[in-house]
């Protein structure tokens, strides 16, 4: 699928690849699966803004394998992971103001995805992919 590096891409994209589970008859693995390629989605936004992106999913035995391209030369950089205590979590305030740093797709991807990595694709962009096994 192709479509344009909107801030409506992700949850489009979620709803689609749903809908191909649904098909497939994957609709328990969906929750993780639609996760995954929302955050995959929400970074090639953020990297191509109104650019054109390209969403690719596809079934393999015993495992589901997305994949999104983005024309951005920005190879993705995931947040170091920290261990909380029950110290550390605390209200905030701020927690939804638009503009706040991100980060957490990539590592969220790593801890739902068997294996992901990113392949840059000649002239510009790069596929980053993730495979769900079941």
């Amino acid at each position: 699928m192709t479509c344009l590096a909107a801030p409506t891409g992700p949850g489009l994209v979620r709803t689609l690849i749903g809908f191909r589970l649904d098909e497939w008859g994957l609709s328990g693995i969906a929750g993780d699966v639609v996760l995954i390629a929302g955050e995959l989605v929400a970074n090639a936004v953020a990297a191509a803004p109104s650019k054109e992106i390209r969403v690719w999913v596809s079934r393999e035995p015993h495992s589901v394998v997305l994949r999104v391209w983005d024309s951005s030369e920005c190879m993705p950089i995931a947040r170091p992971v920290k261990e909380l205590g029950l110290d550390d979590i605390v209200p905030d305030a701020r927690a939804l103001e638009r503009g706040r740093d991100g980060g957490w797709g990539l590592p969220i991807v790593v801890a739902l995805s068997s294996e992901c990595g990113v392949r840059r694709t000649p002239p510009s962009g790069k596929w980053v992919w993730a495979r769900y096994t079941f």
